[in-house]
């Protein structure tokens, strides 16, 4: 085999884990203005998978569970997705208040009907959110995000991003990573804590 053909991949594969590790570090890493747990997070307004205009305000009163990134991903957004919707079958009706919010980091490509057919195979708490480049790139800001548009071979593009799931609590201000990488049944625990 050519070793020259597997240096690309593995080169970009290590940079994306790099990046990942640091935006996960710099998401998290305490602002000298602020606390962690209030530097997180805060007001948007984007459009809903229904097209309509939503604010962050809407899902005040419950959790909120929020996790960037976009319908082309082939790995990570379809695995953190189906953990999501395992969670919420195990939560309930408990949990029907209780929202996920998948906010699209390419929004050129997902407009809200794509969204909305994307995440028609998804448990129906998990909304998804779009909006122009302006209010993508203000939210991800305002939640110490990272997203990048990586070129591939073929003249299209991936998007490498943030990979955390934000905990929310009731008044929209930020508790901390949820973790998914347990049974469904603890993270259904874990979250109706905090109902």
């Amino acid at each position: 085999m050519n070793k020259r053909a597997l240096i690309l991949p593995a080169a970009a594969f290590l940079f994306s884990l790099v990046a990942l590790g640091l935006a996960a570090l710099w998401t998290f890493a305490p602002s000298p203005e602020a606390t962690r747990a209030s530097s997180v997070g805060g007001p948007f307004e984007l459009t809903a998978m229904d097209g309509k205009r939503v604010r962050s305000t809407a899902f005040e009163g419950a959790p909120v569970l929020v996790f960037f990134g976009f319908t082309n991903c082939p790995d990570i957004c379809p695995t953190k997705l189906m953990e999501l919707s395992q969670m919420f079958r195990e939560a309930g009706p408990k949990a029907a208040k209780v929202r996920a919010l998948f906010i699209t980091v390419d929004p050129a490509r997902d407009t809200p009907e794509v969204l909305k057919n994307y995440l028609s195979s998804f448990d129906e708490r998990i909304i998804g959110l779009t909006g122009g480049q302006d209010e993508i790139d203000a939210t991800v800001k305002a939640y110490r995000a990272y997203y990048k548009k990586v070129p591939t071979s073929n003249g299209d593009y991936t998007m490498d991003h943030t990979a955390i799931i934000y905990l929310m609590d009731k008044r929209g201000q930020f508790v901390g990573a949820f973790n998914l990488e347990r049974s469904p049944a603890e993270a259904a625990k874990d979250l109706l804590r905090y109902l």
